[in-house]
């Protein structure tokens, strides 16, 4: 939209996009939001918004980073991944 570019031009940055059709920008959110969906939201329902909100940065913050392993972490959880890297950054690897 031109609102968008506007802002993109008043602060000083570039918009990044891929051609149409080309999925690639959008994949990991895109993964994680359908993980999202088939592991926790889907067939529940929330008396509110605000319990919806918990429940989703529970699934975040309580599983998701700390203890779900990904595969492109080499089955790893990202918090685990994270902790691996700096252990190697700090011995120079």
């Amino acid at each position: 939209s031109r609102e968008w570019q506007v802002f993109l031009s008043q602060h000083n940055l570039e918009a990044s996009m891929s051609r149409r059709g080309n999925c690639h920008d959008n994949a990991v959110a895109e993964s994680f939001f359908q993980l999202l969906k088939r592991e926790r939201i889907r067939r529940r329902t929330y008396p509110t918004r605000d319990a919806a909100r918990q429940d989703v940065f529970e699934y975040i913050e309580m599983f998701y980073n700390p203890k779900r392993k990904h595969t492109n972490n080499g089955m790893l959880s990202p918090v685990d991944f994270e902790a691996r890297q700096q252990k190697l950054n700090e011995a120079g690897v």
